[in-house]
């Protein structure tokens, strides 16, 4: 679920006081100290975010759990620059969906009346409003995101133009948004490639111990904040030329397997620091400087990282290795899994730092230093990441059915927002308030109708009845609905009462109980027997109700009571027209309309056709049962007839 966290406080230390002079800190550090590298590297990559729309997506591997909330807080600073409040934050995981994510209902007081609007949601609510500090939407745990939240990430990071189109609202504009997503690098090979390379700057702070805001905001050069405070109103890319060396400099760092994705990204993060530095062109020194500050090896430039102290000293810094002749340039791998050839004069084993011993299996494993850690990963990936899995559940769903009534909420879920209005507007008076206020006590949601889990449709043949009474063959099938309260659906053909003999009628039953189906069984016989559009009918009813109430439905039949005589052909149904003979044309557009049911779920649905037992052509019923894909039974009441006369038998 989406939330907002209310503004204030964006540091932790106080009131936030903009970008002036930082205050003592007070932390780790103590007063006057200077952060660490990796704390270092994690804010300069948060301005090039934020200098840079392109850059605009953030994510960090196996960061520490109580360290995002600072790591967001010091990613609004940079987007507020000397605004009050700081950037709002947007907390996406693995319950929020799409009703959460793109539109917001807002209950406004007009002239004439109380009014509903939609609104865009959070991930777009700040794509036209210029001079405010875009949201900062955070994902504690990328692995664990919603479907909903990953297609909404794929859809908006990296996009220069984003279309929104929901129910009541169309939304075109460039997102402003910033991203800030967490994830383990263990985990990495799970995600889809089409959502880890959205993210622009990727950055593996394992052995990132302490995150202090304020002094991390007053180690870097006051022309950095300027620039980050002044590129929330800007929406194009800094006005930095690419160098041709630069392009190609790119390429051997990551090697000629890399995506397109991943050379734009480090293109795009050197130039960032060239437009920070004031330089007009981004240089081969700016592209390994990009490199270095995503954890990635340069091998033309060596360079020493200074030691660090305390907590952070226990993951040694990634140590840049002279390229082997016959790599491929692929760094995917980290630096305990890296091979390298024995020269002369080297001895065959060199020391390693001491590793410690966990209590799983092989020790502690080591996190990787590596901004690609899904390249060597060993675990399967998930199909089809971005799709909605199936959805089956042994009961029917409460937000499912026709709405019938309303009671007081019990949560959020299917509010009903005109009874929850009146409610509130009825102590209006007593709260006295300066606004149309609404409280918990006025939360009413709907009361829906069950949504049937089963269903009988019957499609019966007036034409065919003669002097025999079917009751007693449909009788096992009606108490069958009446016992597990079925939904019925009732198709008649050839009744002499019927609007237009050429056409069939139907009607939808909650139940047998309704009177209008006994009225059903004892129509008098009219002339014309449009069979075909009958079982197009009954077709459709089928079809709605296998859509509608998805895997809710566990159990339909679909019993025909015909001789099989469709004298009236599918074309005069649909215009209302009968011109010239007409032969067996009925007969067969039957039998097409037939094997659209036969296609449908046969886990589910069961047919049966009740013969009149009528010559000539007694066939015909065995020849729509086959089509249909299921049984044959006697009208007169001997029972089954599995494959006695004709072809039909249980499907």
């Amino acid at each position: 679920m989406a939330t907002e966290p209310p503004s204030g406080d964006t540091s932790g230390t106080g009131v936030d006081t903009g970008f002036g002079a930082a205050p003592e800190p007070s932390g780790p550090h103590g007063p006057g100290e200077q952060p660490d590298d990796l704390a270092l590297r994690l804010c300069r990559a948060l301005v090039c975010a934020a200098v840079d729309p392109a850059l605009s997506s953030v994510l960090l591997f196996d960061l520490e759990p109580q360290l995002l909330e600072g790591a967001a807080r010091l990613f609004s600073r940079l987007l507020a620059g000397a605004r009050q409040p700081a950037a709002p934050l947007v907390v996406l995981g693995a319950t929020s969906r799409d009703e959460d994510l793109w539109t917001r209902p807002v209950l406004r007081q007009e002239a004439d009346g109380i009014a509903f609007q939609l609104e865009p949601g959070p991930l777009i609510q700040a794509d036209y409003r210029t001079g405010v500090p875009p949201p900062v939407v955070v994902v504690p745990d990328l692995c664990r995101l919603s479907v909903a939240g990953m297609r909404g990430a794929v859809q908006l990071l990296g996009a220069d133009v984003a279309v929104v189109e929901q129910a009541g609202l169309r939304h075109e504009a460039r997102p402003r948004a910033r991203w800030l997503a967490a994830c383990s690098s263990a985990d990495a090979g799970r995600l889809s490639n089409h959502l880890l390379d959205r993210f622009a700057i990727r950055l593996p702070v394992a052995g990132l111990r302490a995150l202090d805001v304020e002094p991390l905001l007053g180690s870097l050069p006051p022309a950095w904040l300027a620039a980050s405070a002044r590129a929330v109103d800007e929406t194009g890319a800094p006005a930095v030329t690419v160098a041709d060396e630069t392009i190609v400099r790119v390429g051997r760092l990551l090697g000629p397997d890399t995506g397109v994705r991943r050379q734009l990204a480090l293109a795009r993060l050197a130039r960032a620091l060239a437009a920070l530095e004031g330089e007009g062109t981004a240089r081969v020194e700016h592209c390994d400087a990009a490199a270095r500050l995503m954890g990635l090896a340069v091998a033309d430039t060596p360079r020493t990282l200074e030691p660090t102290t305390g907590a952070a000293a226990a993951v040694p810094p990634p140590r840049l290795v002279t390229r082997p002749r016959g790599d491929t340039g692929k760094h995917g791998q980290g630096e305990q899994t890296e091979r390298r050839r024995t020269e002369a004069g080297q001895a065959l084993l060199e020391t390693e730092p001491a590793e410690g011993i966990g209590s799983a299996p092989g020790g502690t494993p080591a996190a990787l230093t590596t901004p690609y850690p899904e390249d060597s990963a060993g675990v399967l990936r998930d199909f089809a990441p971005l799709r909605s899995p199936w959805q089956r559940t042994a009961g029917t769903d409460t937000r499912r059915g026709v709405v019938i009534g309303s009671r007081r909420a019990r949560d959020l879920n299917d509010l009903a927002y005109v009874r929850t209005v009146r409610e509130a507007a009825v102590h209006q008076r007593v709260r006295r308030a300066e606004h149309f206020t609404v409280s918990a006590a006025d939360l009413h949601s709907h009361v829906r109708a069950g949504a049937p889990e089963r269903m009988l449709v019957l499609v019966l043949d007036h034409t065919c009845r003669g002097d025999w009474d079917w009751q007693d063959v449909l009788a096992p099938y009606l108490q069958w609905a009446y016992t597990v309260r079925a939904a019925v659906h009732v198709v008649e053909i050839g009744g002499a009462e019927a609007a237009d003999e050429l056409r069939a009628e139907s009607f939808a039953l909650r139940s047998v109980r309704d009177p209008r189906l006994l009225a059903a069984l004892y129509r008098p016989l009219g002339r014309a027997s449009p069979l075909a559009h009958g079982i197009e009918q009954a077709a459709r009813a089928l079809r709605r109700a296998f859509r509608q109430h998805g895997s809710g439905l566990a159990e339909a039949w679909l019993v025909v009571v015909t001789d099989g005589r469709g004298n009236i052909p599918l074309r005069a149904s649909h215009t209302g027209r009968l011109g010239g003979p007409v032969g067996a044309e009925g007969v067969e557009d039957a039998l097409r309309a037939a094997a659209d049911i036969r296609a449908m779920d046969r886990t589910r649905l069961r047919v049966v056709v009740v013969d009149a037992g009528r010559e000539p052509y007694g066939s015909l019923p065995f020849t729509l049962a086959d089509t249909l894909g299921g049984i044959v039974i006697d009208g007169q009441g001997r029972g089954p007839e599995a494959g006695g006369r004709g072809n039909a038998g249980e499907r």
